[in-house]
This record gives C-alpha cells, sequence and structure tokens, in this order.
C-alpha cells in the first residue's frame, strides 16, 4: 500500500509527492520517504459519503468522521516497517492531496503537515490528522466552487531534517530568464513560510550576482525531542546573513536546475544541514511577486515594508490580534495583523489588502494575497501599534508603504 517516495507519480500520490519523486529521479537532493497513496485514504473513507455530509452538517462534521475513522488494517504494520527502514528517525508528516500544488493554485497552507514525528503510533495518527484537514474550514474556504467535490489526500512521510537554516525561492521561468529571489531565515521552514519572522532575503541574476537585504530575525523554530520549539535568536546573530553569497548562488543553481526539470517557475522550499542543501517541495509559481522597490526612504508619515502583492487600496484598518476577533473583520477592511498562519486563509477573501508586521514576499499570506489579487505589504514592524483601528489608510503593494 505504500510507495517509495521515489516511486511516486502525481496520478497516485498528488501533485506535492509527485514532483518530489521526479526530483529524486533526477538525481537531486531529497530527503528520503514513503507515501500513503491517494487508495489508502479512499479506502479509509468509503463507507463516509464525505460530500454529503458536509453539506449537510458542516464541514467540522466531516472533519470529525475522518479523525475517528479506523485506518486501513495493514497501513500502521506497513507504517512501522517504513519507520524501521529508515531507521527509526523523527519524520515529517506532510499532505499532498489532489488538487494541491497546481499551476493554477497553489493551495499554500490549505492542509496539516506535522514535524518532529516519532513512532508508527504517533505517524499514523498524523497522516489521519492530515486526511481530516481535507475538510477543514480553510481547506473549504481555499476550494473554489467547481473544484473536487470530493477531494483526496496522499500523505507524505519522511525524514525530518534538523536543519539550522531553511528557506523558499522563487525561480525565474527558464524561458524568460531573471532573477531567482531567496528568502532566509535561523531554523526550520515553518517560520518563514507561516510568516513568523521576517527573513533575509537575496537576489540572484543571472550571471550569479547577488544583491541582499539582512532582516532582524528574532526567533527561530527547531526540533525538541518529539516537538518543535520557538527559541530565541541569540543577539548576535539576529542581523546576521544567514547565507553567504556563494551559499545564495548554489541555491540559485539548484534552482534554476529544478525549474529547467519541471518546465517553469518554481516556488520551492529547501533546508539547509551543514553544507547540504535540501529540497522539500516544489510547485508552479502561481503569482510572482513585486519586484524590489528602488532604495528611498518610505514617505514622510507612511510606514514601509516589503512589497508582497502588487495594487494599491484604500479602507479602514482592521487590527486583528488572533481568531477571536475574526468576526470585527467586514468587507473592504485592511487587515492588520503580527503574520496570518494559514487558518486565516478566509479572511484573505474578504479584505481589500493584507499589512503584517512580520514576514516576507514568499510567506503563505503573500502567496494568497497574490492568488486572490489583493494588495499586500509584509515585515511593517510594529504596524499595530502604529495604525489605529478603523482609521483609513491606504496600502500601495508594489511600493510596500502603508498611508494613514
Amino acid at each position: 500500500m505504500l510507495v517509495p517516495l521515489a516511486d511516486a507519480t502525481v496520478d497516485t500520490c498528488g501533485g506535492k509527492a509527485g514532483t518530489l519523486g521526479a526530483l529524486i529521479r533526477a538525481g537531486l537532493p531529497v530527503p528520503p520517504g514513503v507515501v500513503v497513496p491517494r487508495a489508502a485514504y479512499r479506502a479509509a473513507t468509503r463507507d463516509l459519503d464525505l460530500a454529503r455530509l458536509a453539506a449537510g452538517q458542516g464541514f467540522a462534521a466531516a472533519r470529525r468522521a475522518v479523525a475517528a475513522t479506523p485506518m486501513p488494517p495493514n497501513l500502521p504494520d506497513l507504517l512501522a516497517h517504513a519507520l524501521a527502514t529508515l531507521g527509526h528517525p523523527p519524520v515529517a508528516v506532510r499532505s499532498s492531496a489532489t488538487n494541491e500544488d497546481t499551476a493554477t493554485a497553489s493551495a499554500a497552507g490549505r492542509h496539516d503537515s506535522f514535524l518532529a514525528v516519532r513512532g508508527a503510533p504517533a505517524v499514523t495518527d498524523a497522516v489521519r490528522a492530515c486526511w481530516a484537514s481535507l475538510w477543514s474550514p480553510r481547506a473549504a474556504a481555499y476550494r473554489s466552487t467547481d473544484d473536487t467535490a470530493s477531494p483526496e489526500m496522499a500523505v507524505i512521510v519522511q525524514r525530518h531534517l534538523d536543519a539550522g537554516v531553511s528557506g523558499v525561492m522563487f525561480t525565474p521561468d527558464p524561458a524568460h530568464p531573471g532573477p531567482t529571489v531567496i528568502e532566509a531565515s535561523w531554523g526550520l521552514g515553518p517560520s518563514i513560510v507561516e510568516g513568523r519572522v521576517t527573513p533575509d532575503t537575496y537576489r540572484v541574476d543571472a550571471r550569479d550576482t547577488v544583491a541582499r537585504s539582512v532582516a532582524d530575525k528574532r526567533t527561530r523554530l527547531d526540533r525538541h525531542e518529539d516537538r518543535v520549539a520557538v527559541r530565541e535568536v541569540p543577539a548576535g546573530a539576529r542581523n546576521r546573513p544567514v547565507l553567504d553569497d556563494a551559499a545564495a548562488v548554489r541555491l540559485a543553481r539548484l534552482g534554476r536546475t529544478v525549474a529547467a526539470l519541471l518546465g517553469g517557475a518554481q516556488d520551492i522550499e529547501w533546508a539547509a544541514v551543514g553544507d547540504t542543501i535540501w529540497l522539500l517541495q516544489a510547485r508552479p509559481v502561481t503569482a510572482t511577486p513585486p519586484p524590489a522597490p528602488p532604495a528611498a526612504p518610505a514617505p514622510t508619515g507612511s510606514l514601509a515594508g516589503t512589497p508582497g502583492s502588487r495594487g494599491t487600496a484604500t479602507g479602514p484598518a482592521r487590527i486583528v490580534r488572533g481568531p477571536g476577533d475574526f468576526g470585527r473583520v467586514r468587507p473592504g477592511d485592511i487587515l492588520v495583523c503580527r503574520f496570518t498562519d494559514p487558518a486565516w486563509t478566509p479572511l484573505l477573501r474578504i479584505v481589500a489588502a493584507v499589512v503584517t508586521e512580520t514576514g516576507g514576499a514568499l510567506s503563505h499570506a503573500a502567496i494568497v494575497a497574490r492568488e486572490q489579487g489583493i494588495p499586500a505589504v509584509l515585515g511593517v514592524p510594529g504596524a499595530m501599534d502604529r495604525l489605529p483601528d478603523g482609521a483609513t489608510v491606504t496600502v500601495d503593494g508594489a511600493t510596500g508603504t502603508v498611508r494613514p
């Protein structure tokens, strides 16, 4: 029932796993693992009629039904054998759904994934939790009305990497050479993709010339035994570049190799363990971020951050400190928050723009904003205190400025 990650294809294992399989077959560095294919999800849920349950009782009911469903009888034993073959390491358990990582929708952060999972019982539970996340409110909000009525999910189980540095890069389309944009920070990658830290940014052009912008990186995410934990970055490392120019060039060249193999601009998650760079994910770029604006001070009275999504919008600033404030958000508001994790995705369908205190142009918030066609400015220090709730503000996503 399990498929070696090296043998994974899109048809049986979903977009994320299928792409990783293609990268492995091309000899590129991907952590080893296996895939629980879509057929296992079908076998576990065939009697639940989830689409009807969601339509009649809501997505929460469908999610609970999947979370409570028994696993196919032999799957736990197969997972235990696979973990033994890998050497019983901690693993990452990650979604690979039918409608995820496509050329038209990234599904950035739509489904649940888990890091530092150890032991067959915990891995089995994580697989079931990935399946259940197909029916979460954010997954439902992301799917369009004509999307798959009964989506399916494969699940990747692969060796967890204790990365010293991680990040995301957007490559150019091989047919239209341009710079590779890299965002990087200390520790594990969710800090960057979820926008919890403002990362360093590197732009590497076709001649391997590097331009960098170094951020104040105050926190990092690392594995602590069988969980991940946030800890403070020592003061001396906060404003130190996490990559030197040679490493940035190595990453850009690897990214261009992936783009040439897959045939288009790619959104790539990567991690570095010592001097080894690993590829964790590659998917088509659905919407390119704005170019870096010319170096210039922001207009007097404006707040400055990282351009995340083009466009200009004016509306009332709505300060949102957590899910408890979601009910205060109205269509046309300017969402102002510390960062947006994937649970905030439904808000990005109704607001006119988004402003965050941390994060970069390659974070989930920025990607979803670009897909929704709304302006976004990321990494604006103190935005929640400097912009009064309800005050009219103008967001320019191309220049990275917010004008009260």
